[in-house]
């Protein structure tokens, strides 16, 4: 894996890398706020258009907190995101999430787990690492928590007080609970603030995920902090140029 040579650590972010549930989230952030668009509607027609899971859901929730991500995409169309419209969208958006998740489960991207496997018999210490309350609950749903050394999730993060995306906290405390600098590991993200996390966060090697196949994703994550960006974890496995 030249990619990762020298690397003694890897932290993975968990929505969107290690499990396919970015698009569930998205699917319920969509349905609620374009409820709430449609019975708040904003004074500037342009602002009221429904939200796009693409587009907005990367630029304004993608790695972020369910608050943290309410608040910048009601601020984004021009809603003042006051703590109780932030708490109620934040809230329809966690019930319609969590009903879909307890319904049907999630599945970790196969890609992903081809790539844990040599890792763990390298004896790389690994992390997950997850602004959502659910991402133990996902990890061993997917069948793949065992393969992770240590996990800091939502919960973790309240707990600790740590700051949420883009700055780098959460990451920190996972590479922390490795024993690695993280100047010696690596971080693995698909969201905007999650990439720019890992470079704030003085992370050896960033590497951006880009599933969404939409132009414009691949240069974003570069713009913000990877260093690399793949479309698949299982591309790190092959030949290629080391960074």
């Amino acid at each position: 894996m030249p990619a990762l040579r020298g690397i003694r650590a890897v932290v993975f972010d968990t929505d969107g890398v290690i499990t396919d549930s970015a698009r569930v989230h998205a699917a319920a952030w969509k349905t609620a706020f374009d409820l709430f668009l449609r019975e708040h509607p904003p004074q500037d027609p342009a602002q009221r258009r429904p939200f796009d899971v693409r587009d907005d859901y990367l630029r304004h929730v993608d790695g972020r907190s369910r608050t943290d991500g309410a608040a910048a995409f009601l601020a984004s169309r021009g809603v003042e995101p006051s703590p109780e419209l932030v708490d109620a969208v934040a809230a329809d958006k966690e019930r319609r999430y969590t009903e879909q998740l307890r319904t049907h489960g999630i599945d970790a991207y196969p890609g992903t787990v081809r790539l844990l496997r040599p890792l763990q018999r390298l004896g790389v210490p690994l992390a997950a690492a997850s602004a959502s309350r659910h991402a133990r609950e996902l990890l061993t749903g997917a069948g793949v928590l065992h393969m992770f050394d240590t996990l800091v999730d939502g919960s973790e993060a309240a707990r600790l007080a740590l700051h949420g995306k883009p700055a780098p906290d959460l990451f920190l405390e996972a590479v922390g609970r490795l024993g690695v600098p993280a100047a010696q590991a690596a971080v693995v993200e698909d969201a905007l603030a999650g990439v720019e996390a890992g470079r704030r966060g003085g992370f050896r090697l960033v590497i951006g995920v880009d599933r969404s196949a939409e132009p414009g994703t691949r240069q974003a994550l570069l713009d913000h902090g990877a260093h690399i960006v793949v479309r698949d974890l299982a591309e790190l496995l092959e030949e290629g140029p080391s960074v």
